[in-house]
């Protein structure tokens, strides 16, 4: 009997870095043994090209350029339309115009599930004309898969199709993380000096908050800052460490590889997400510290974040953008080690009781495979 062919379409996929991304991959990589999964994207510039990624075919359309962070591309609606016809069920990763767009003119009769990342945020001119589309989109679903409440009640569009979500959280493959090699990639910098080592994995971008957790940790004392990633705030960045006369604590690593991810996850003392919009919808980054039994400290954003790491459990949530109520949240955490400890081994507990990767993949299954019969899988309908 065939199995279930599931589309996947978002705007890009790995190796392309992104939150957004990571799931994807791995909701394709976790149901290719389960079904025939496809992956539909673009590439953000140039030709298109077909491929196969760790056992998942690939198609990345030919895209003109990418403009306010969406790709233009014209030959994804003719592939989108190819691939929805060979699919029974269509998940559709948002925010992403193009999907909305090409999903509605292809008239297809297939299921199709959204799969409701975040709300548009900084682009209130694509905003303006995408409104309609999206909400036809939204009623077009059949079905909303969303990672926390949070993403439903902080949403500008989602409230009136609460019946129609369901909540699967992220997941991480917790046993992979707990298996990966110690190294002491952070403290190998401070050459002996015994200063807190504090994390930040991200992208340098505005929503991120990084300039406020630089004016944050610029009146704290006895920390290091550490600030994986790269983006194209970079220069200011590190021109702000100057000038507040904190460069010679703050260590901007750059990109690292999975490994050097995890070790530094690992070497790290707690864990700061101090992202200030609601571009940041859950932050995967938190259980990625919290699974090695760091506390974080992340903000009272209305959208998920504050839902995975909770204040006062697992770590401590601060207004964002308060840079003085970060600074005290970084004090509290460098300087008392019995509760550093106490919200790490609640944060381990968390992720392993509520957020395994496993977990994701069955619920993100059912969703899809929810009333399509099994003997109509795999048949072209």
């Amino acid at each position: 009997m065939a199995g279930l062919r599931i589309l996947q379409v978002n705007k890009f996929y790995p190796p392309h870095i992104g939150g957004i991304e990571t799931v994807i991959q791995q909701v394709s990589q976790g149901l290719k043994d389960r079904a025939e999964v496809s992956v539909l994207v673009c590439q953000p510039k140039g030709r298109g090209v077909r491929e196969v990624c760790d056992g998942v075919p690939v198609t990345r359309c030919s895209s003109w350029r990418t403009v306010a962070s969406c790709p233009v591309s014209f030959s994804f609606f003719r592939e989108f339309r190819r691939m929805a016809k060979e699919a029974d069920v269509i998940e559709c990763h948002l925010p992403f115009p193009l999907a909305d767009l090409a999903c509605l003119l292809s008239r297809t009769k297939k299921r199709v599930v959204i799969a409701w990342h975040s709300d548009v945020v900084k682009q209130k001119k694509l905003l303006a004309l995408y409104k309609p589309i999206l909400r036809a989109f939204l009623r077009r679903a059949d079905a909303i898969i969303v990672a926390t409440q949070g993403h439903i009640d902080g949403s500008a569009f989602l409230p009136p199709f609460r019946d129609k979500c369901v909540v699967i959280p992220y997941g991480i493959p917790t046993a992979e993380y707990l298996q990966a090699p110690a190294a002491p990639i952070l403290t190998e910098k401070l050459r002996g000096k015994p200063l807190r080592k504090l994390l930040f994995v991200g992208r340098l971008v505005y929503y991120k908050g990084v300039d406020v957790l630089l004016r944050a940790f610029a009146r704290t004392e006895g920390c290091a800052l550490f600030l994986a990633g790269e983006g194209v705030l970079e220069p200011q960045l590190r021109q702000e460490a100057q000038t507040l006369g904190v460069a010679d604590r703050v260590f901007f690593l750059g990109r690292l590889t999975d490994a050097q991810l995890r070790a530094a996850f690992r070497d790290c003392d707690f864990f700061v997400l101090p992202s200030v919009a609601n571009s940041e919808a859950f932050g995967i980054v938190q259980l990625e510290a919290m699974v090695y039994g760091k506390p974080v400290i992340n903000t009272a954003l209305p959208t998920g974040v504050p839902l995975v790491s909770i204040h006062g459990e697992t770590g401590l949530t601060v207004p964002p953008g308060d840079e003085t109520a970060l600074a005290d949240a970084i004090r509290t955490l460098a300087e008392d080690d019995a509760l550093r400890e106490a919200y790490g081994a609640a944060a381990q507990r968390r992720v392993l009781e509520h957020f395994e990767l496993d977990n994701m993949i069955d619920g993100v299954y059912r969703v899809l495979a929810e009333g399509i019969p099994p003997q109509e899988r795999g048949m072209d309908t």
